[in-house]
């Protein structure tokens, strides 16, 4: 009879029915198992710094391949450092599987080596989270998980798996290996309520889409551009649903950034919100109270949170768009899309001024426009950082399906994003340019991954946004509290290039605008993980500061 180990067992489960061909990792001696199964069933293990690392890592796979991300963690500390990535997963809806190790079973309370209660710590944050106590229950366990990973609301899940089940071995043929399903949801809206939603868009003088993360993991571009084009709505992609429609679409304001979907909602009668929370990004709705608002969701709770809807649509967005968009009327609002461009510009007059201007000192929103003319349309950009978040969002703009990452401006507002998701999108997409856009501050938190980056060949592009301070914490204590007074948010100049050098990559310090293209090429060119540090004006303000401090001195 042929027998197999617990931890062979996770890795044949993962490989044979899950299809899973890469998992982020750090070794650990309660997981030595399931790393050897990885080995055996040819499973590439991408074995990072920091157990953070692993799990941002994880969750960006998620979005960049559609299907959930798997991470493998060690007992203890190894959990504790992997519970920032959760977190920030879990707000994101991403679908993160989270296999961890344990103390053993049969030293429960006997203060053994990493013992904690890690599931009841981990349990608000999780959609589900479980212990598997016998070895041939665990294809059962890891089949629970994935399909909780997917069905319905998206979100993390935790699947805790001891050394007394993963050390020893059993008789294959007890095994149940349950069949690899895909679940797809089948809540969808009443006929009546779509009729009403069609009503609403089709009277509609000022109708404005906003698509957020539910677009994403749909992967319902295709049925939303049918709606988008015959309905002729103007509409801006946030999020993880970036993408799906080409940020060039002449429907699209995201060529406005932040300012086109900021000053395109206080106008909008109708709100077409599509798998997108009102959150404090949206100024939890406060900046629309007179638009009637049609909202699509796969969860029911948030259909009415943060204001009433006039009609919402509980379903998977692709199948709601596909159900309404026979009933929605060819339109042509391209007078209301002037005035909203036009809206929006007058806003960004310096902004556009900035951009196409050789600066001394640089503008950081001049290196954006810099970055964009090296790599164009056909690249994934990511920004990592306050105010280098916000002319991420503002300048960068791509024709592929998450070639916009803003992970930093998430509901965790989770710096040190940045590395982590640049490496898994180019380990995701390998034949495509990965750039990250990362502040200085935020640089400090996973640049210990530019080690995992030359180790495993992930040539990614990293390009410091150089303001010797934590800058969107120094602006907002100087418009709060004074200049004088500002505290804990400098760091001076430091020159994080060498320390890509130093780790095997390639580094430049750039302090002159003619000087960053000419970098960044060279960076290219290495085909080494680069970072180019370009030293930025300290002074500049991000509208999204003023916005943050606005928002604090409400109190």
């Amino acid at each position: 009879m042929s027998q197999i180990y617990g931890g062979h067992l996770v890795a044949k489960y993962l490989k044979e029915i899950e299809l899973v061909d890469t998992v982020f990792t750090i070794s650990g001696g309660h997981i030595e198992n399931i790393l050897d199964g990885f080995t055996e069933y040819n499973i590439r293990t991408i074995d990072v710094r920091h157990e953070q690392a692993a799990a941002m890592m994880a969750h960006a796979w998620s979005i960049y391949k559609n299907e959930p991300g798997v991470c493998l963690v060690t007992a203890g500390p190894g959990f504790t450092n992997a519970l920032t990535g959760i977190v920030n997963a879990y707000l994101d809806n991403a679908p993160l599987v989270v296999l961890c190790g344990r103390h053993p079973l049969r030293d429960d309370l006997k203060g053994a080596l990493q013992e904690m209660n890690q599931i009841d710590m981990v349990k608000p944050v999780t959609k589900w989270s479980a212990t598997c106590f016998e070895t041939k229950r665990i294809p059962e366990y890891l089949s629970i998980a994935f399909r909780q990973a997917v069905m319905g609301r998206p979100g993390p899940v935790f699947l805790e798996l001891p050394p007394d089940i993963l050390f020893v071995q059993i008789d294959e043929e007890t095994v149940d290996m349950p069949a690899r399903k895909v679940y797809k949801p089948s809540a969808h809206p009443e006929d009546s309520e779509l009729q009403e939603a069609a009503r609403l868009i089709n009277e509609a003088q000022k109708p404005l889409l906003v698509g957020g993360s539910g677009v994403g993991m749909s992967d319902c571009g295709d049925v939303l551009k049918t709606f988008i084009e015959k309905t002729g709505v103007p509409f801006s992609l946030l999020n993880n649903g970036r993408g799906h429609i080409p940020d060039d679409h002449p429907l699209s304001i995201n060529d406005g950034g932040f300012n086109g979907v900021m000053s395109g909602l206080p106008q909008a009668d109708v709100v077409i919100a599509a798998g997108i929370r009102f959150n404090w990004v949206l100024q939890s709705t406060h900046l629309f109270p007179q638009a009637k608002v049609v909202r699509i969701d796969i969860d029911p709770y948030e259909i009415d949170r943060n204001r009433s809807s006039e009609v919402g649509l509980t379903g998977d967005c692709g199948d709601v768009f596909s159900r309404l968009t026979p009933m929605v009327q060819e339109r042509d609002h391209s007078t209301w899309l002037g005035r909203l461009r036009n809206a929006y510009k007058a806003f960004m007059v310096t902004e556009l001024e900035k951009r196409s201007t050789p600066s001394d000192p640089i503008h950081p929103i001049r290196l954006v426009n810099q970055i964009m003319e090296v790599f164009g349309q056909d690249a994934f950009y990511v920004a990592d950082g306050g105010d280098t978040s916000y002319y991420g969002f503002a300048g960068f703009t791509s024709s592929l399906k998450a070639g916009v990452q803003i992970p930093a401006g998430a509901l965790l507002g989770c710096l040190g994003t940045g590395i982590p998701f640049a490496m898994a999108a180019k380990l995701a997409n390998p034949d495509k340019p990965v750039i990250v856009l990362n502040g200085d501050g935020s640089f400090g938190f996973n640049s210990m991954e530019f080690d995992t980056a030359v180790r495993h060949n992930i040539p990614i592009i990293c390009v410091v946004n150089n303001d010797c301070a934590w800058g969107m914490i120094k602006h907002s204590q100087a418009m709060s509290i004074g200049a004088d007074r500002c505290t804990c948010a400098e760091l001076g100049m430091r020159q994080y290039e060498k320390m890509v050098e130093g780790l095997g990559g390639y580094g430049e310090l750039v302090t002159k605008d003619e000087d960053i293209i000419p970098a960044i090429k060279r960076a290219v060119d290495s085909g080494k993980p680069a970072c180019i540090n370009v030293v930025t004006d300290p002074t500049v303000t991000s509208p999204a500061t003023v916005m943050f401090y606005q928002n604090l001195s409400d109190f």
